[in-house]
């Protein structure tokens, strides 16, 4: 579990509460249940008719993968194409299904890949179907992130609307102008909340996300390029190469030293 998150939305709200305590505010007065009911009520019901019940009902995936995201190891999945490509060149294509058997290999798109080339599918057909898999990988990724960011473009509207109804109500009983200080103060709550949320807590969570599918999509790119130079028959060291580029620079120095496939 990442426990990071956590620790930095305590550390955003925390710091908003106590700046505004530390201004001599009242931490009780930031909490309104009215405010509260029209920004969160409304956000949910609006993003609620924005995406098929389909996607709303995988949120507590997403909310899973968010949290329990493990980084994908670039580094590993190029060591296990050099292993698979020696041993196509020295073996033959079908040693790879025994040989991916062997190294443990669990990623979707390698392991189909492998079996489309074992079948001895055309590499026009292994690509356009690999690319049709990342394509719908990403597809499903974005409609995950894009719930966050409509959340997060809704709640300060939802903040407005509450704020605006408070000061219909206010504005619509001015028999005792001493009140009127406070229960200003009250209607500008729901702006906060709106606000608030939308920057502290949707549009992170989405970005983070958005984060996560571009880092996937880049491997799975890597994955089938590499997978169609595997079908092709390349040389290992072109094949590492190709994938190289994928790799941050540490990752690509690292490879080239454990591999020996530095300038020779």
């Amino acid at each position: 579990m990442d426990l990071s998150i956590i620790v930095f939305l305590v550390f955003s709200f925390g710091a908003l509460f106590l700046g505004f305590i530390l201004e001599g505010g009242h931490l009780l007065a930031l909490f309104i249940g009215t405010a509260a009911i029209i920004v969160f009520g409304g956000t949910i019901g609006a993003v609620g008719l924005s995406f098929p019940m389909e996607e709303i009902k995988r949120l507590p995936k997403i909310i899973g993968v968010l949290f329990n995201y493990k980084p994908i190891d670039n580094y590993k999945i190029t060591k296990q194409f050099y292993e698979l490509t020696t041993i196509a060149r020295a073996e033959g294509i079908l040693a790879l299904e025994d040989a991916a058997g062997r190294n443990g290999i669990k990623h979707p798109l390698i392991t189909k890949g492998l079996r489309l080339i074992v079948d001895g599918v055309d590499t026009n057909h292994i690509y356009k179907s690999l690319v049709t898999d990342a394509e719908n990988i990403d597809a499903r990724h974005e409609a995950g992130f894009a719930i966050f960011e409509s959340a997060g473009g809704y709640s300060p509207t939802m903040g407005i609307i509450g704020t605006v109804m408070g000061l219909v109500h206010v504005l619509g009983n001015l028999s005792d102008p001493s009140t009127l200080g406070p229960k200003i103060a009250v209607a500008f709550i729901a702006t906060l909340y709106g606000v608030g949320t939308a920057n502290l807590l949707w549009l992170p969570i989405a970005t983070r996300l958005k984060n996560i599918s571009e880092k996937e999509s880049l491997s799975n790119q890597m994955v089938i390029n590499a997978l169609v130079a595997l079908q092709q028959g390349k040389h290992p060291k072109l094949v590492i190469d190709d994938m190289s580029a994928f790799l941050t620079q540490e990752e690509r120095e690292k490879v080239l030293k454990e591999l020996k496939l530095g300038d020779d």
